[in-house]
């Protein structure tokens, strides 16, 4: 069901502020935008309803990781189908979304129809990928991967217009 939700500078301050660090109590998200406890409480509780806030989650250290387990092999990969059909679209999306190794997966045009960042441990746990995701589906037509050497930046946050433009309404499902 999609709903009509509107937000105010203070909710995007919010948002913004839970970008950068979810795990901030509610007395200081609460003193930071200038609002009561009770109140920040309810906004960000209508925010987390609404679908805005998606999920919290733990980023982990890519470096700190690496020193523990091993660097691990990240890639960029570009995928083409050979029937770009709706169910064909969406039974590829779906084999790829329930792979752990696959950290994003985007339907894209032009060019390739998906682009998947993935995360394996190293390159027989790629081989092993590959043959899951790619040469067991005889719709895969082409599959061109891009070997990462260094990440120069990794960010999750979406920037948010807190210049005091008017409220907006977002749609949400």
């Amino acid at each position: 069901m999609e709903s009509d939700i509107a937000i105010d500078p203070i909710d995007l301050r919010l948002l913004n502020l839970l970008q950068d660090d979810a795990s901030t109590s509610n007395q200081a998200l609460a003193a930071r935008v200038g609002v009561s406890p009770a109140t920040c409480l309810r906004r960000v509780r209508r925010l987390r309803a609404s679908g805005l806030i998606e999920r919290q989650v733990a980023l982990l250290s890519h470096d700190a990781l690496a020193a523990v387990q091993g660097h691990g092999l990240a890639a960029v990969v570009e995928v083409a189908l050979d029937r770009q059909g709706a169910e064909h679209l969406a039974a590829f999306e779906a084999r790829a979304v329930a792979e752990d190794a696959v950290q994003q997966c985007w339907r894209v045009a032009p060019g390739p129809d998906f682009i998947l960042v993935v995360q394996v441990r190293d390159m027989p746990a790629y081989l092993a990928l590959t043959e899951r995701l790619f040469t067991q589906d005889a719709n895969v037509r082409n599959v061109k991967a891009h070997f990462a050497t260094r990440r120069a930046k990794f960010a999750s946050k979406i920037a948010l217009a807190l210049d005091g433009r008017a409220p907006a309404a977002i749609k949400s499902a």
